[in-house]
């Protein structure tokens, strides 16, 4: 009805100073013409066929199946090996989450190509009409423990990512972990995959989640304090400042957030790169007043489209006033700005070079004003010697002070995984980037090494007073696109402990397995096979290790894509406890959750208790954070 409101009168100049001129003895003035009863009844008919056609219209509104089939089958059919979640995976999302990931957040740029009327049928075609629970569970106070509590606060305990904690706030000892027990369980409403890293501070803990809302709850009973909604998915892990004040996060847009602990008041929000496809997987960094954001993007999944001119993103870290969300410095993983290098063959234009981004936590140095980042492959020609690297910048004012490469001229994007290969590189490489940062450890006698776990299999050591120089490096698996040592390690004492991914999505059987290396020389301690997986039937099962590892003083917490959290003793690798997570679990707010592969986040360990996300797209799915202790259930 308002396009004939509208529409109407206008053409017909009926309304208005204009319209009143030919008619304004007869119709302005109210005189009766014979003029009038035409008009009208020219008007009606016309009012009554544009209202008929609207009603048709929005009687047959898009075909939700129809515009998958025809937009987004290609990367997210059974047979792609682009990596996008599958139709599986997509149909335990709510419709708000696949409507605003096609809307604003990470699939933005594939959502462009089609209607508004189109996302929403998409969004309700694929949404699962169960996911829209009410959440139940708030706490009835609010009390702020001292902050001097436990705590596991960002992606590790502290600026050296070696994702150790100590015997002191792990509050849990080698003797006690055999009696944990599931105390209790956290729903995300609409999710099928869970990506933050859980972060402890002062009895609280804080989590991201799929469709961007963040948690506060409270660490002991899991009941919620508040919630904020971020525009889009939050894969980070959350930063508390050192006073408790404040907490610190970024999402896949490319958002940054500081938000008050109290209530989940917004106190800033920075988006520190203009780039369209810039979005934030990896944890920002707070120390000394300062937040160092790491810079990745979505454009190596964008280049699949043929006409997408590929590719122009450079990885990049900023340094934020973590007070007020204002820039102080920027450091380019790439040095040259991209330029033209031709069109492809559907003639989008070509540009390089590009990528290097950087998808994990930066590593603070204090001592020698560095901070370590780690690099993604290039997505386009030409090849540049910072992708695949270790590279290091200043603390203080943003200047390179040295980078080390480790795969040259690893050049990929999605589209050389896609059926048309327009935007791959001419030689594309095995996309062998480190997910992983890098992590700060100091050998008995004082020296310091830099362990730097690679997806080509290798785990790499490095002097970070000769400028990166090897100091040894050990292969333990073949590597690969999700190959080889995906999102990091753990290391105290004498030792360092890789899980291995090696996932291959047709055999369940391969890949897996935990290592423990000598951090002195890099020779193997010991070694544990992944046990056969018992859920081979299940689409997405696996016996790979692609979590994060986290140790406490004689063991070590590592999660498998077949479902298991297990637990083994540092000093042999036998397993001392296992906990299958591939199960359905009632929550403490009230929403139905199930939990599945563990993949992109570690479990956090704090007080005596052990929490961990479980579930991942493309494997077993899953929406639950789980919290275990001695007294569970």
């Amino acid at each position: 009805m308002r396009m004939v409101q509208h529409s109407r009168p206008s053409k017909l100049r009926i309304t208005g100073p204009e319209g009143c001129r030919p008619w304004r003895e007869r119709w302005c003035r109210g005189r009766r013409s014979i003029l009038r009863l035409p008009l009208l009844l020219f008007w009606l008919i016309s009012t009554i066929g544009l209202v008929d056609c609207s009603r048709r219209q929005a009687n047959n509104p898009p075909d939700g199946a129809l515009v998958f089939a025809n937009h987004c089958a290609i990367c997210h059919a059974s047979n792609s090996t682009t990596r996008a979640p599958l139709l599986e995976s997509l149909r335990q999302m709510s419709k708000t989450s696949i409507f605003t990931a096609l809307q604003t957040g990470e699939m933005r740029a594939q959502g462009a190509k089609i209607t508004k009327a189109e996302r929403l049928a998409v969004a309700d075609y694929l949404a699962d009409p169960k996911t829209s629970t009410r959440l139940s569970g708030y706490c009835s106070t609010n009390v702020d423990p001292p902050i001097s509590s436990p705590r596991w606060d960002g992606w590790s305990i502290d600026a050296t990512n070696a994702r150790f904690q100590p015997a002191s706030v792990a509050g849990l000892t080698a003797d006690q972990v055999p009696r944990l027990k599931l105390k209790w369980a956290f729903g995300f409403p609409g999710a099928s995959a869970t990506f933050s890293q859980p972060t402890v501070f002062a009895g609280r803990l804080y989590v991201g989640s799929e469709d961007g809302t963040v948690y506060s709850v409270d660490a002991d009973t899991g009941c919620i304090y508040w919630t904020f909604q971020a525009t889009t998915t939050v894969k980070t892990a959350i930063s508390v400042s050192p006073d408790g004040r404040l907490a610190y996060f970024g999402d896949t847009n490319g958002n940054v957030y500081a938000l008050t602990t109290s209530n989940g008041a917004q106190v800033w929000k920075a988006h520190p790169d203009a780039h369209p496809t810039a979005r934030i997987t990896g944890s920002p960094m707070l120390s000394n007043g300062r937040l160092y954001v790491p810079m990745s993007s979505g454009e190596e999944g964008a280049a699949a489209e043929p006409t997408y001119q590929c590719c122009t993103f450079r990885g990049n870290l900023v340094a934020l006033d973590a007070g007020s969300g204002r820039q102080i410095w920027r450091a380019y993983t790439i040095r040259d700005i991209p330029k033209s290098t031709g069109r492809n063959a559907s003639g989008a234009e070509k540009w390089g070079p590009s990528g290097a981004a950087i998808w994990s936590a930066p590593t603070i140095d204090s001592k020698r004003r560095a901070v370590y980042v780690t690099t993604g492959n290039n997505y386009s020609d030409p090849p540049t010697n910072t992708s695949d690297a270790v590279m290091a910048f200043n603390l203080d004012s943003g200047k390179l002070l040295w980078s080390h490469q480790f795969t040259s001229a690893d050049l990929w994007n999605i589209a050389c995984v896609s059926p048309t290969r327009q935007n791959c590189p001419g030689k594309p490489g095995g996309d062998y980037d480190f997910g992983a940062p890098a992590a700060l450890r100091t050998l008995p006698g004082g020296r310091q090494i830099l362990l730097a776990p690679q997806k080509s299999g290798i785990v790499y050591a490095l002097d970070p007073d000769q400028h990166g120089k090897v100091i040894w490096k050990k292969r333990i698996g073949k590597g690969g696109p999700l190959g080889g040592i995906e999102w990091g390690g753990a290391s105290y004492g004498r030792y360092a402990y890789f899980p291995l991914s090696d996932w291959d999505p047709d055999k369940a059987e391969l890949g897996g397995g935990l290592f423990a290396l000598n951090l002195k020389n890099g020779q193997l301690a010991w070694y544990t096979p992944p046990p056969k997986p018992g859920c081979v039937k299940q689409f997405g099962c696996s016996a790979a290790q692609m979590a994060p590892p986290t140790a406490i003083s004689g063991v070590v917490f590592e999660g498998s894509l077949d479902g298991h959290l297990r637990a083994y003793d540092a000093r042999n690798g036998a397993v001392i406890w296992d906990f299958n997570a591939a199960r359905t679990f009632p929550t403490v707010n009230g929403v139905k959750a199930h939990g599945g592969s563990f993949n992109g986040a570690g479990p956090a360990v704090v007080g005596g208790m052990v929490y961990v996300n479980a579930g991942y797209t493309n494997e077993l799915d899953g929406n639950v954070l789980l919290a275990f202790s001695t007294d569970g259930q």
